[in-house]
């Protein structure tokens, strides 16, 4: 199940995402991994609740809510307000945004199943194996960082713009998800 967390993350898209628009937003490597590990202790709790069949959720309705975390960062991205909660406060909504994708999370592992006698434990594996996937992505996204930065140039402007461009891609793909996933909660 540890496997199964890293792969999660590594792999999964809307996951990816959303963590590339926290670590936009964090800005530097502490506060990226402080904002993950909040990320990761909110989707625990949401994770557990709904894979041990304590709440039920509806799995479409929580796939849009998860485009739309995604959207969220990319409008703060874009403009750059950085008075806001989610500037000076990154792990409290990647807190509030871990709370639906455990949602989601257990979805996944759903498909997978838990072991009868083991569900704690596989749940706790499969958290760490989530948190191990997200720290080695902040290393390597800041590490790419660090080396790009020896060789571009600081233009004037130029970090802005691409923040800015990076904020609309992400955010045109993060709304597209949004409209196929609330559409889908309507189709019978």
């Amino acid at each position: 199940y540890f496997i199964i967390g890293v792969e999660h993350i590594a792999f999964g898209a809307d996951h990816l995402l959303f963590l590339a628009g926290l670590l936009a937003i964090a800005g530097t490597f502490r506060r990226a991994l402080v904002a993950a590990t909040g990320f990761t202790i909110a989707h625990s709790l949401t994770l557990a609740l709904v894979a041990l069949g304590v709440i039920r959720v509806s799995v479409p309705a929580v796939e849009a809510v998860i485009a739309l975390s995604i959207v969220f960062l990319a409008a703060e991205i874009a403009r750059g307000d950085r008075t806001t909660i989610a500037w000076r406060r990154p792990a409290f909504v990647a807190g509030a945004f871990g709370l639906v994708h455990g949602a989601g999370f257990a979805a996944a592992l759903a498909e997978i199943g838990l072991p009868a006698g083991e569900k704690v434990s596989a749940l706790l594996f499969f958290n760490l194996g989530v948190e191990a996937g997200q720290a080695a992505i902040i290393l390597a996204v800041f590490g790419a960082l660090f080396v790009a930065s020896r060789f571009i140039s600081a233009q004037r402007g130029g970090a802005a713009s691409i923040a800015r461009a990076f904020a609309y891609a992400l955010g045109v793909i993060a709304a597209v998800w949004f409209i196929e996933r609330t559409a889908s909660i309507f189709e019978v």
